[in-house]
């Protein structure tokens, strides 16, 4: 029975092998635009990571990190929050330039509130937030555009959360491939 088991581990990796040896990735990375509805304009940079060893590319890995340091902070006296972001996308139609998209995503949330007077105030928290959109990719430049709506299930009340920490938040993203590599 072991040696059905030994068997069975050395053709799975031996096929696996073999696949990744023949995978196509790709990387891109890019600008992060976000407006939190009623709130702040952040922004900040990205990057998204595909293969075919991903389910022929239908799933995505993304990493983020948006600021409003880099968006609303930068003309206005609003509060100074970072959020850092990993996340996973299913594509589909991924082999077709428009594409629709469906996704989750956590990180962490810090609020920078700059006045001793806050610190009773709750400026940190944990993200976790569904996201959807369209993403259409151009083949010239190897740009591509991405528009989303999504959810922050945890979301702030100023008394546990931070109170800058809103639900429904709006994305554009505007990548570029940097490597595509097999």
């Amino acid at each position: 029975m072991k040696r059905i088991g030994y068997l069975l581990i050395f053709v799975l990796g031996t096929f696996s092998t073999m696949n990744a040896q023949q995978a196509v990735s790709e990387l891109n990375v890019g600008l992060l635009v976000q407006k939190t509805q009623h709130l702040y304009w952040e922004n900040g940079i990205g990057v998204d990571y595909a293969s075919d060893v991903l389910f022929n590319r239908h799933i995505h890995l993304k990493a983020g990190y948006i600021s409003s340091r880099f968006g609303s902070s930068l003309v206005s006296n609003a509060v100074k929050q970072d959020n850092l972001l990993l996340g996973v996308d299913f594509r589909f139609r991924p082999t077709k330039p428009f594409q629709i998209f469906a996704g989750v995503n956590s990180g962490y949330f810090f609020a920078d509130y700059e006045n001793p007077a806050f610190d009773v105030l709750p400026n940190t928290s944990l993200l976790f937030s569904a996201e959807t959109g369209v993403v259409y990719r151009f083949k010239a430049p190897h740009v591509s555009l991405g528009l989303s709506a999504g959810y922050n299930f945890i979301n702030g009340d100023g008394i546990s959360k931070p109170g800058t920490l809103f639900p429904v938040f709006y994305k554009m993203s505007l990548f570029y491939n940097i490597g595509t590599s097999k």
